[in-house]
């Protein structure tokens, strides 16, 4: 005699995997660099068009900081030490700054 063995599924419940968090990278105002130095900065690291690379130039002159881009950690501070990088070179100190967005 046989027996109905009923089997119900078990629901695995997924751990929820939380996104990792996204990083600003943060032009910093100075007097110093020129305008167009950091508008080709801007063009050469994060691939900005002449426009809004000089709007993004011109937003960080008048507040004392813009907003460059928005994007994982990692790609965050390899821009921003990119960028600061070249300016090193080029004997300015353009600063580029990374922080957690919130």
């Amino acid at each position: 005699m046989a027996e109905d063995t009923v089997v119900n599924p078990k629901t695995k419940s997924k751990p929820k995997l939380e996104r990792p968090k996204l990083y600003k990278v943060i032009l910093l105002n100075d007097d110093y660099t020129p305008r167009e130095f950091v508008t080709m900065v801007l063009k050469a690291v994060f691939r900005m068009s002449e426009e809004t690379g000089l709007r993004v130039m011109i937003t960080a002159h008048r507040l004392g900081s813009c907003v460059v881009v928005v994007c994982a950690k990692d790609i965050a501070e390899t821009k921003a030490k990119e960028a600061v990088d070249l300016a090193k070179e080029a004997g300015f100190p353009l600063m580029f700054t990374t922080e957690p967005e919130e």
